[in-house]
């Protein structure tokens, strides 16, 4: 009896410890993450470079004769005409120089008139009469020469063209060249931009010096001005300290709405032939560096370093660092680390940025 119950009771122990120690399979799925590879594209990107504006026709207007500024004739920032009157200098000095150098004038022509009257009856000779021709012509010189002199207390506009601030008010004593204001021809402008040495010569060795293209003006406002302008030139050499060569370009200003001194951002038509592309949501910066997460054959995560060669609204061209052929991750780049494996749903290029707007030719 005592060996049947013994029997029992070590089955049931038995069974009871087998319970407890069963093991419970636990199967861990792996993450899903979308995934895309690069793609290649002709694309063509305006590139900015800092402008400054300038007036084709740009001067100073100075004093030519020294006096009391008598009247002004015009308003600061009033657009006006070649030859209309801007500024004029006290001129009563300047008349009684011009009249009496009218008179001296008079005077040696009287002489000279007589002088010939003689000559002619052979009364004197006619070195007598070339010394007094002589008279008569520096008489007339010096008529012209007030006469210019008064004429410098009339100053007119040159060209047509916006009034600049004025730097002297009536009664004030002028110098001889002291500045009165500025005038400038706004219907034409130049814009001056530098371009990095590395560019220019990407420019000559791929596309020619530029010269003779399209560009545009971005504004100060961040807006794209109405008109387009052209390359004319490329001036002089490169700057040394900043490793830089001057562009122009020349934009028309029918509205006037620009201004000399104004500043904008040209932007130049940049080719990228056969580019590599990808999204900017599979990029993650550490450190001031670019990176991507790509599959590898063990379906592991790689960290890749890449380098970007331009930026597109939502997509990065692609300098080196990655290849065609590669499977780059595009979400849960917070979640993962580098070695983790992971399941990937891989997307072909066209169903992830469809609705982007590439800059093609």
């Amino acid at each position: 009896m005592i060996t049947k119950l013994s029997v029992v009771l070590s089955l049931i122990a038995a069974l009871f410890l087998n319970g407890c120690n069963t093991e419970t399979e636990t199967h861990h799925e792996l993450p899903k993450f979308e995934a895309t590879t690069p793609f290649r594209k002709d694309i063509s990107l305006p590139s900015p470079y800092v402008g400054l504006i300038k007036a084709i026709m740009h001067i100073e207007l100075r004093a030519l004769e020294k006096g009391y500024l008598e009247s002004i004739f015009v308003d600061e920032g009033q657009w006006i005409k070649a030859g209309q009157p801007m500024f004029k200098i006290m001129p009563k000095v300047y008349e009684a120089e011009y009249q009496k150098a009218k008179a001296e004038a008079q005077s040696a022509k009287i002489e000279y008139l007589n002088t010939k009257g003689l000559a002619d009856e052979n009364i004197v000779s006619p070195n007598e009469l070339a010394l007094g021709k002589a008279k008569l012509d520096k008489a007339n010189a010096r008529v012209r020469l007030a006469q210019t002199r008064l004429g410098f207390t009339d100053i007119r506009a040159p060209f047509d063209g916006i009034m600049g601030p004025f730097y002297a008010r009536i009664g004030s004593l002028l110098d001889e060249g002291e500045l009165l204001t500025e005038l400038s021809d706004i219907r034409q402008l130049w814009v001056y931009f530098n371009v990095p040495e590395a560019d220019y010569l990407n420019f000559k060795m791929q596309e020619g010096d530029k010269i003779g293209e399209t560009v545009q003006l971005k504004m100060a406002n961040g807006k794209i001005y109405d008109h387009k302008g052209v390359i004319e030139t490329i001036i002089g050499d490169f700057d040394s300290t900043f490793g830089t060569i001057q562009f122009r370009a020349l934009f028309p200003n029918p509205d006037k709405l620009l201004r000399h001194e104004e500043t904008g951002t040209i932007l130049l038509t940049k080719h990228y032939p056969n580019a590599l592309i990808i999204p900017q949501k599979a990029v993650f910066e550490i450190m001031d560096k670019n990176y991507v997460y790509v599959i590898n054959e063990e379906e592991k995560l790689e960290q890749r370093l890449i380098h970007i060669a331009a930026e597109m609204t939502k997509l990065f061209l692609i300098k080196d660092g990655l290849n065609e052929s590669d499977r780059v991750l595009l979400e849960g780049i917070r979640r993962v680390s580098p070695g983790d494996k992971v399941s990937i749903n891989l997307r072909p290029p066209e169903e992830i940025v469809p609705e982007l707007e590439l800059y093609t030719e």
